[in-house]
């Protein structure tokens, strides 16, 4: 008997302590004026594509429907889907919740989740000058019982990389920089930065005193934040856009969210891999960026 209690315990004991594996999976993209390349087809090849990926939260840049598709013709605010419907598209690939940040005009960013979502901030800048051109969101997930952090941007392609900096430094300051201790937290810092990074000189060849890395030197160098892709893929150049010249998409994470990532990488692949389309008024199909994914470990 004393035994066979034993064996009972032990096995009680071994149940009690396995742990299923919990992987959090990200996926980013700029999809392009509310990825108009799906407007066509109902956006099947979309979400099959999101759907063969099986992320846990997706964050879309260019979140909005703005153009009638294979047209120059604008759609009428009544007209659009995007961003409207989000819900109903992202419950065709699993995911129950949405949210939109901050914005300034029509160009939002969209967090989709399979947790439910809490924003903190959306941050539109101070009228009448904000240096904030787009907008951007501070939103939580709750993943094994830990907070993420997500922060979303979208940095203006015109005004130059010192203006793109201020935009960077204002967010910075509104999200990340209000929290003590932040670089001890989960946190991350994803978007289309429009500008390029100092880590992938090896490829560019710029000069050192060139301003063309103003924002992520001031965000690597004030920050907590670390660059995923390269940390990855150290001694690689993994491009971003559709000229395949340049990497201005990235995920930032803080150290405790970086010691948790077992991939991360920007998806060329036969739907995301852009296809010029002169027909067509943006010339590119699906989209000029290319997304990003990044699996974490919260089994812990």
């Amino acid at each position: 008997m004393k035994k066979a209690l034993i064996l009972l315990l032990a096995a009680v004991l071994a149940v009690s302590c396995h742990r299923e594996p919990v992987h959090f999976r990200v996926l980013y993209w700029n999809i392009l004026q509310g990825m108009w390349d799906g407007q066509g087809d109902n956006y099947d090849r979309f979400v099959a594509f999101v759907r063969s990926q099986d992320p846990d939260v997706c964050v879309w840049c260019e979140a909005q429907s703005n153009w009638v598709t294979n047209t120059n013709d604008n759609l009428e605010p009544e007209e659009r889907y995007l961003v409207e419907h989000w819900g109903d598209l992202a419950a065709r690939y699993g995911h129950k919740y949405w949210g939109i940040g901050g914005h300034r005009d029509n160009f939002p960013q969209v967090i989709t989740s399979k947790y439910p979502i809490q924003y903190i901030d959306r941050i539109v800048g101070e009228k009448p000058d904000s240096v904030v051109k787009h907008g951007a969101g501070w939103a939580t997930v709750e993943v094994n019982g830990k907070t993420v952090n997500i922060v979303t941007l979208h940095l203006t392609p015109h005004g130059g990389n010192e203006g793109r900096a201020k935009e960077l430094r204002y967010i910075c300051n509104h999200t990340v920089g209000k929290v003590q201790d932040a670089g001890k937290q989960y946190w991350m810092m994803l978007g289309d930065f429009n500008s390029k990074s100092r880590l992938d000189n090896d490829y560019y060849g710029y000069k050192e005193d060139t301003d063309a890395f103003l924002p992520h030197d001031y965000l690597l160098a004030n920050t907590p934040f670390q660059d995923m892709v390269k940390q990855q893929h150290p001694d690689e150049f993994r491009p971003s856009i559709w000229r395949r010249n340049s990497r201005i998409d990235f995920i930032y994470c803080t150290k405790p969210l970086c010691d948790r990532v077992t991939e991360a990488d920007i998806i060329w692949d036969s739907y995301t891999t852009p296809l010029r389309d002169w027909s067509t008024r943006w010339g590119i199909r699906p989209s000029d960026h290319l997304p990003i994914l990044v699996d974490f470990d919260f089994t812990k």
